[in-house]
Order: structure tokens, then C-alpha cells, then sequence
């Protein structure tokens, strides 16, 4: 009795792709959805009192951003492989906060929902949570603090000062 050889694991390009499909079956998440996601996000970004200046300081040339961040979200959301950088390192020298990091998942939360269906909504706003939570807490150590559970970072605000009295 002979029996057949053990099916081989596909390639990781093979998984990746399989991965992608069954994501956008079950969510219609797609490439052009992803864009659409990003440009509507960072639309309101650059309109926002508290978010927006920390990103019109670093980023005076917005259309590599922007393909950089549609690779991003294309890799985190539909496991497609087309980023490769190192976000955290990037990062970690901003000066934000928890503060931050709250009005940015709720533009986020905003702009998935006006652009997504529900399933995908769902899906790329469980996936930012995750990662703000991450870039705080390693925003926060980078900063010495160390959060415990349930902890935010907020960063230390000089008192206000008058300004001097003259007559």
C-alpha cells in the first residue's frame, strides 16, 4: 500500500493571495476601497485643529504619503505585502498623545464608516485600534512612561503664563 505524498504548504505568496481573496469575499474590501479610505482619512486629517498641524509639519509633499499609506492599509488590511517599511520608528519622535491618538481613530472611525460597508468598516477600524493602541504604547515608552493596562499617555503640559504686564 503506497500512500501519496503530504500536500506541500502553498508559497507565502500563494497564502498571501488566498488571504486577500477571502477578505474581500467576506467584506468587499478591495484596492479601490482602501483608497478611497485613505484619501477621505487624510482629507480630514489635514483639516483638523489637533491632528493636522503635526502632519502639515512633516509632510509638505502628500502624494508619496498617501501611495505609501494605501500600501499600508492595502498590507494590514488585505494581507497583500506591498508595504515593507517601519512605521514605529517614524513615529516615536512625534509629539503626540493619547489625546492624538483618540482624534485620530475617531476620523478614522468616520471616514471607514462613510466609505465602507459595515463588514469592512468593522474590519479596518478593529485594525487601527489595534495599531494606535500600539504606536501609544510605544510612543509612551519612548518617553520613559511606561502604561499599565487600560492607561494613556498624556503628555505633560506647560502651566500658561501671563504675559508680562506693561503699562
Amino acid at each position: 500500500m503506497t500512500s501519496s505524498p503530504a500536500p506541500i504548504d502553498p508559497s507565502p505568496d500563494a497564502r498571501r493571495a488566498a488571504a486577500s481573496h477571502r477578505i474581500e469575499a467576506e467584506t468587499g474590501i478591495d484596492e479601490a476601497m482602501i483608497a478611497r479610505l485613505v484619501d477621505g482619512f487624510y482629507d480630514r486629517v489635514r483639516q483638523d485643529a489637533l491632528i493636522g498641524p503635526v502632519f502639515a509639519d512633516r509632510i509638505s509633499d502628500w502624494g508619496p504619503h498617501l501611495a505609501q499609506m494605501k500600501r499600508f492599509w492595502s498590507s494590514i488590511v488585505l494581507a497583500s505585502g506591498t508595504y515593507q517599511g517601519r512605521p514605529m520608528p517614524k513615529h516615536l519622535p512625534l509629539p503626540v498623545d493619547g489625546r492624538h491618538f483618540d482624534r485620530w481613530l475617531e476620523l478614522f472611525r468616520a471616514t471607514a464608516r462613510d466609505v465602507c460597508p459595515a463588514a469592512a468598516a468593522d474590519l479596518v477600524i478593529q485594525r487601527a485600534e489595534r495599531i494606535g493602541e500600539s504606536f501609544e504604547l510605544a510612543i509612551a515608552g519612548a518617553n520613559g512612561v511606561l502604561l499599565r493596562k487600560g492607561e494613556r499617555f498624556v503628555r505633560p503640559t506647560e502651566a500658561w503664563v501671563p504675559p508680562p504686564h506693561r503699562p
